[in-house]
């Protein structure tokens, strides 16, 4: 109790998950630096229910409902660097206009979001699997709000390649020559925690694997090879906006859906 402590409120996807494992990586590498230094001591909220509790404790609404984002300069420098590098987190005051309104308990008790990520069946995969794909999105409560069918070209198809795929130029080739040999079925899809539900039923990238894990996944079920594997996911909701752009940039059908308005703030 001799001295001071930081407390933080933080927001982002899958905020629990991200925040353990940077600052577990931060810990390791203070420990490698030197012995030493003094060992970074945290306690974290390991639910949202817990994250409410202990909000109440050190935050009032006014904390929270703010139109100023600079708050950060009040930290020390090291500070600042370890939560925007190695966090790279969100703040919950001066995010964007939506956050201004909302309450963090409201926020915390209202569950999962609503959010869009893409899907992409590569050529070959959805000429003759269409209705059997839609239908798996609706047993899986995904609303499709966006469809075309599109001929990617080079830099696009680029553009969804990771960055193991581009390391090895025989590999890259063989992608993009796949990706680009015919017809593509885009979809934006849209349900609660929509970009981790989706990659969570593709699976692997490797169909091998995937029919190893479970051969209900969808990669398992329609992918030929790791070239060939039926599908393409936004592995993230920063690359599933990105995606969203790029694919329908005259917008989507929702009404409801306000990601892409929200991003141009």
């Amino acid at each position: 109790m001799s001295n001071p402590v930081l407390v933080c409120a933080l927001r982002r996807i899958n905020a629990f998950k991200v925040l353990a494992d940077a600052l577990k990586r931060i810990t390791q590498c203070r420990e490698k630096l030197s012995k030493s230094w003094s060992l970074l001591q945290t306690v974290m909220a390991l639910t949202p229910e817990v994250t409410v509790r202990q909000a109440i404790l050190f935050f009032t609404e006014a904390d929270f409902v703010t139109d100023d984002g600079n708050f950060l300069k009040f930290l020390p420098q090291n500070v600042q660097c370890h939560l925007l590098k190695s966090i790279r987190f969100s703040y919950l005051v001066g995010e964007s206009q939506r956050c201004h309104a909302e309450s963090l308990f409201t926020y915390l008790q209202t569950g999962a979001q609503i959010l869009c990520t893409v899907l992409l069946v590569k050529p070959g995969a959805w000429s003759h699997n269409l209705g059997r794909i839609l239908r798996k999105l609706d047993l899986e409560k995904f609303s499709v709000v966006g469809m075309k069918h599109v001929n990617l070209e080079p830099d696009t198809a680029l553009g969804l390649l990771s960055s193991e795929v581009k390391q090895d130029p025989a590999v890259l080739e063989a992608h993009c020559t796949y990706l680009t040999s015919g017809a593509a079925l885009v979809l934006c899809l849209q349900r609660p925690n929509a970009v981790k539900k989706l990659i969570d039923l593709l699976g692997p990238e490797d169909p091998k694997l995937a029919q190893a894990l479970d051969p209900f996944l969808w990669r398992a079920q329609y992918g030929i090879s790791t070239v060939q594997n039926g599908f393409y996911g936004s592995k993230s909701y920063q690359i599933a906006v990105r995606d969203m752009k790029l694919f329908f940039p005259e917008g989507l059908c929702c009404a409801e859906c306000q990601t892409l308005e929200e991003e141009e703030v």
